[in-house]
């Protein structure tokens, strides 16, 4: 049996879950499987996943939905049923891996702890700069020089975030403060998203759905968030924002005041 379940979030960029899947390949820690819940890409899409699939040292399971508007909650849901380990470790299809990134959420699992960790915003420039060989070759950590020049001088964002930390000392002192859980980089035991029914597949929008909403609901079901900055660390490839609709925000705003951490809207509809 797999020790974790890494969930990978994905909509028809194959060109970047190329470079994601990359980082997996040179993880430290390796009795992990590939699950990615895809929110309706198209036919050639499909195509090109199953049969980049048989490519990779670690099994991948291709989770599909039908095209429907932006239903990230819900195939998420579908992506935990479909999951074989008891632990399970989110990232999004943007988000390259650093080689410890699976090591770092195995490493601190703790029963009734949700895990978050943190990312570097890459520029355009940065981006377009990698390739699935340069991951494998450890390129983001190697020259991490181009990383500080470009958040001085350029457009990357976050570049701190990338520093990975061996030293327990600087761990602990970088994380002695609580962050907010990042959907795009947390590990939770299974159990612990069952017991809230999983992700409200209300949120039809990105933002707020996958994060905010999950950890106010785990942790009104005695769930902790800890930081693993310096610790999980991804790098998140460029793209244009997405707008952050009012009507996730009201959505959230009723969560809130219902003050029920088991939503009648996710893996079980009641």
């Amino acid at each position: 049996m797999v020790d974790a379940s890494v969930i990978i979030s994905f909509y028809n960029k194959i060109d970047y879950l190329k470079l994601v899947l990359a980082g997996f390949e040179i993880q430290t820690y390796k009795n992990f499987e590939i699950i990615i819940a895809d929110d309706g890409s198209e036919e050639k899409v499909i195509k090109e996943i199953e049969s980049l699939a048989s490519d990779y040292p670690f099994r991948i399971k291709h989770i599909w939905q039908e095209d429907k508007g932006f239903r990230k909650n819900k195939i998420l849901n579908q992506a935990i049923l479909a999951s074989e380990s008891d632990y399970l470790i989110f990232i999004d299809g943007d988000c390259v891996p650093h080689s410890h990134f699976v090591e770092g959420h195995i490493e601190y699992k703790s029963s009734g702890v949700a895990l978050t960790g943190r990312r570097v915003n890459l520029s355009q420039r940065i981006t377009n700069l990698l390739t699935p060989q340069k991951i494998k070759d450890g390129f983001l950590e190697k020259n991490f020089h181009l990383l500080i020049g470009d958040g001085l001088f350029g457009k990357s964002f976050d570049v701190e975030k990338g520093l990975y930390f061996e030293s327990k000392y600087l761990r602990k002192l970088f994380n002695r403060k609580s962050r907010g859980l990042l959907g795009c980089n947390f590990s939770l035991h299974k159990k612990d998203i069952l017991d809230i029914n999983g992700f409200d597949e209300r949120y039809e929008a990105p933002s707020i759905g996958e994060d905010s909403d999950i950890q106010f609901r785990l942790e009104l079901n005695g769930v902790n968030v800890k930081s693993l900055n310096h610790i999980a660390v991804q790098y998140h490839l460029y793209h244009k924002l997405q707008k952050r609709p009012q009507k996730n925000l009201d959505l959230f705003e009723e969560v809130k005041n219902s003050k029920l951490a088991f939503t009648k809207y996710g893996l079980i509809k009641s």
